[in-house]
């Protein structure tokens, strides 16, 4: 019994000094274009959508084309994880805020995580982006808002 305690214990301890960076969704991080197979992605979605669920963290998808980046952030909406807040922002456009079902955010981000490269074309030009197109989850604190 008193071994149970300790082990409990030391499980609280542990759980309270873990910061951000070892956080168990800290290594949910992808590129775009990426070599995962589909399962690969969806297992990635599904981690995410637990994650989202139960910690106080968001899904980011930044996508970057010439002249243009979207923004698209994915915020558990309630505690069962059956609602999500949807933000949308376009550099355009500006904010959007939509309330959308896990099985519409579950789509769209293995769409999105699964999709190939962008042409050259479509990269080449005034603007065009030096970086990939990122999905991470990350501490609510740090995505930006309208």
């Amino acid at each position: 019994m008193a071994s149970e305690h300790t082990t409990q214990t030391q499980t609280v301890q542990q759980a309270a000094i873990t910061s951000d960076s070892e956080a168990p969704w800290a290594d949910l991080v992808v590129t775009i274009p990426n070599d995962r197979d589909h399962a690969s992605v969806v297992a990635l979605v599904e981690c995410a959508l637990v994650e989202l669920t139960h910690e106080a963290v968001g899904a980011v998808f930044v996508s970057r084309q010439v002249g243009r980046s979207t923004r698209t952030q994915y915020v558990a909406g309630d505690d069962v994880g059956e609602q999500f807040q949807k933000r949308h922002f376009d550099d355009r456009l500006g904010w959007h805020e939509t309330t959308v079902p896990r099985r519409t955010v579950r789509d769209e981000l293995i769409t999105q995580l699964m999709r190939s490269p962008s042409t050259p074309t479509e990269r080449s030009g005034e603007g065009a982006a030096s970086e990939p197109d990122t999905f991470v989850v990350k501490p609510v604190r740090e995505l930006r808002t309208p």
